[in-house]
């Protein structure tokens, strides 16, 4: 299917393309300055700390539908080996296949293409076998770390998960933040939950891929309106899945991470944040999530942590 002018009439209004420079390749990363950081740092006042990603194991989120992104397959390659001789100090290492982007991730900005571009206009053919992805790898990325914001649109609306085919809209995002008290701002990172982690967490893995309540195509211009650096959530697909308009795939992927150059998580396990955050009355906190800086890679895993 040919992109509509609905998704190219979005993208005109969205694109940051040449806005850090024709050399740019960090997108809206650029939005975390010092001043950011330091205004993030004064959110921190018990201490709390909540980790956010999921366990990495064999048995994990991937079912299937992405081909080659497998789950890890951890093998032990040494066991208590006295590597320097008999009686000296044995050691134990262990090696890890599996998919950038099986567990808690980040996607890169080059995940997706359209039209044969990537991010600021590049060609999509930058990214080959050889060199990976040349440009906007992961590894470009730098460190993530800033003011973090909850909108736990779920408990906005007092469900404990959205339906499976809930399009979150800007009006919930609205009606998320005006719940929380919080108002999102330039540099922020922000975590959109759905509920929909629960579903992978009571044993489904087929079900929480599918149906799935995720982003709506019409987000991507509230996120650029706030200057908003980065966005995860809790769900496989990210945006709402299958998608609301027919056979138009993974446009809030390529709005997001092609025209607007925004970094992207998906797997995040947003449960206990909530709980959190729903106890000391407030949603925003500093938040830690530095991608593995593999070089050229199109996604990373992560372990992102939320201090209150």
């Amino acid at each position: 299917m040919t992109l509509p002018a609905e998704f190219h009439d979005i993208a005109e209004r969205v694109n940051n393309w040449g806005r850090w420079g024709a050399e740019d390749e960090r997108g809206t990363l650029n939005l975390i300055t010092d001043a950011v950081v330091r205004a993030a740092a004064a959110e921190v006042r018990t201490g709390r700390r909540i980790p956010l990603a999921l366990p990495l194991k064999e048995d994990g989120v991937q079912a299937g539908l992405i081909p080659g992104r497998v789950n890890p397959l951890h093998t032990m390659v040494q066991i208590n080996q006295e590597l320097f001789g008999p009686g000296t100090v044995a050691c134990s290492d262990d090696a890890v296949t599996m998919g950038l982007q099986a567990g808690t991730h980040w996607d890169a900005l080059t995940h997706v293409s359209h039209s044969g571009r990537i991010y600021n206009g590049r060609p999509a053919s930058t990214i080959t076998a050889h060199s990976r992805a040349a440009f906007s790898g992961i590894d470009k990325a730098g460190a993530v770390v800033s003011r973090g914001v909850l909108l736990d649109v779920a408990r906005a609306k007092g469900l404990d998960r959205l339906p499976g085919d809930h399009a979150v809209t800007p009006e919930d995002l609205a009606e998320a933040q005006e719940f929380g008290r919080v108002e999102v701002r330039a540099g922020d990172v922000v975590l959109v939950r759905t509920g929909q982690i629960q579903v992978y967490l009571a044993g489904d893995k087929h079900g929480y891929g599918f149906p799935s309540p995720g982003l709506s195509v019409r987000t991507p211009e509230w996120f650029h309106a706030r200057d908003v650096a980065a966005v995860a959530n809790d769900t496989l697909t990210f945006e709402i899945f299958p998608p609301e308009i027919e056979d138009l795939w993974l446009p809030v992927h390529a709005l997001d991470l092609v025209e607007m150059g925004m970094l992207q998580g998906q797997n995040w396990n947003l449960e206990k944040l909530s709980t959190a955050c729903a106890q000391e009355g407030r949603y925003a906190f500093w938040l830690s999530a530095m991608p593995e800086p593999f070089v050229g890679g199109t996604g990373t895993p992560v372990a992102p942590v939320a201090v209150l």
